[in-house]
């Protein structure tokens, strides 16, 4: 099977003298949604991440390199940190799987521009919590409390279409230049 290299346009372009390269996205403005609610204003996401886990093989009379051959993809649990309010949704879904209620959830993390409008995102399908951190109480400190709550899932995706807006911004950010 040949894998197309849909991405090296993009990224010559990034190395073309006088075109100057795509600004990044800034990471400070997102959005996280469980089961089609917008379940909070989240101060950090973390564990958009995955790995292909290979396995060496070594050839006979080949000493110049080993094969490695791909045994499967490994997801890194999601992390969903946010200042503690009074809405307990998240403590309830950790609390039912605590007493064997199981309700596995899908949802989307989404990067949001300066106007709150999505330019990117990605899905995650059957998330479970299995974890939940409260707040670090300290009477000594009047600062803002966090809770976090952690996600197995059974894998992120990124849809073409937030891969097609995504693309389109990065045009249009080069029509300004």
């Amino acid at each position: 099977m040949t894998v197309g290299l849909s991405w090296v346009p993009a990224a010559i372009g990034n190395w073309v003298p006088g075109v100057r390269p795509l600004e990044p996205f800034p990471g400070f403005n997102f959005a996280v949604e469980i089961e089609g609610l917008m379940v909070g204003g989240f101060t950090s996401v973390e564990g958009l991440e995955g790995e292909i886990r290979t396995m060496e093989y070594r050839e006979g009379g080949v000493n110049g390199y080993i094969h490695r051959l791909p045994e499967g993809a490994t997801n890194t649990n999601l992390v969903l940190r946010h200042g503690l309010t009074a809405n307990s949704s998240l403590w309830n879904w950790y609390d039912n799987a605590v007493r064997g209620v199981i309700q596995r959830c899908n949802g989307t993390i989404m990067m949001l521009d300066r106007r709150q409008i999505p330019v990117m995102w990605w899905n995650f399908r059957n998330a479970l919590p299995v974890r939940w951190t409260g707040p670090a109480l300290n009477a000594s400190s009047d600062e803002i409390l966090f809770e976090s709550i952690e996600l197995a899932h059974e894998g992120l995706s990124k849809p073409l279409a937030s891969q097609a807006l995504a693309a389109a911004q990065g045009l249009a950010q080069m029509a300004r230049q």
